[in-house]
């Protein structure tokens, strides 16, 4: 057994939260979880986060989210500053906002790997467009959709912007992005995962059928559980957040978990309890009543 396989392997069954152990660290995935819609974060959640940590329970935004747009969640990070950026890929340090973010940890894609994931694509599911996240810059395909925020840095094919003497072929690969216009996006993860195999970890965090490749093992749980030890944090004293699947093997990891009220039906089946939707301050819920309790 990996190392990866062992952290991010289930160590309760769904439905048994880790009962009467106080909480140490909250994990909460950002956009449809901790975001409301608008991409605001409601003061409601605001005092939350801050009660948590004045009560001394460590918060990690955990998120599929590049560093670069952390910027929607830079002020309320407190005195850690710290977030799990890229589905696991990087824990960066958010002091210093827009554009001064420290990366404090990095788990790259290797390029042949992520080549090679690439290549099992374009056989498996014709049509498919890629971008390429680094640290530092974001690449696309030609015909690869406006999804994200930001004018690319290079309009290249992937096998290209995958060469060792690539665009940035200094910085690591964080993930690959893999885009198919007429695919149930569902149907298309499942179909990646057997395709893809061994060479990358796929998931995915949007309605639309937009994948997300890491490194093989490399994941949100994966990497909140490397920085858990680091902190003699166990398992059973995490509380986590999540609504989409990428968030499936944190909710499973963690000893209490929630599905928010908006959530994808796998999520549902993965967590240990389930709070309402976003728009209506879901996790600062939980965390209001969690707190309570501790009284």
């Amino acid at each position: 057994m990996r190392e990866n396989d062992r952290v991010t392997s289930a160590t309760r069954q769904p439905g048994t939260p880790a009962a009467g152990i106080q909480p140490r660290l909250i994990a909460t995935d950002l956009d449809g979880t901790l975001l409301r819609d608008d991409k605001s974060v409601s003061p409601r959640t605001v005092a939350a986060l801050a009660a948590a940590e004045e009560a001394g329970i460590e918060v990690f935004f955990v998120t599929g989210r590049p560093a670069r747009w952390m910027d929607v969640v830079s002020d309320h990070v407190h005195g850690h500053g710290l977030a799990i950026c890229g589905n696991g890929a990087a824990v960066v340090d958010l002091h210093g906002g827009a554009g001064a973010h420290r990366f404090v940890k990095v788990r790259e894609l290797a390029r042949e790997n992520a080549l090679d994931a690439v290549r099992a694509l374009r056989e498996a599911a014709p049509g498919t467009v890629f971008a390429v996240e680094q640290t530092y810059g974001f690449h696309q395909e030609p015909d690869y959709p406006k999804l994200h925020m930001e004018i690319p840095d290079h309009l290249r094919p992937a096998e290209e912007l995958l060469a060792p003497d690539g665009p940035d072929a200094d910085q690591p690969v964080l993930k690959i992005l893999a885009y198919h216009p007429s695919l149930d996006p569902d149907a298309f993860l499942t179909l990646a995962r057997l395709a893809v195999g061994d060479h990358a970890n796929v998931t995915r965090s949007s309605p639309s059928a937009l994948l997300e490749l890491s490194g093989c093992g490399v994941s949100k749980a994966s990497t909140l559980a490397l920085c858990c030890a680091e902190r003699g944090i166990s398992h059973e004293e995490v509380v986590a957040f999540g609504d989409m699947p990428n968030d499936v093997e944190m909710l499973t990891w963690a000893g209490q978990s929630y599905a928010m009220g908006n959530a994808h039906p796998d999520v549902v089946a993965a967590a240990s309890g389930r709070t309402v939707a976003n728009n209506e301050d879901g996790v600062a819920v939980v965390i209001e009543q969690l707190l309570a309790d501790r009284l």
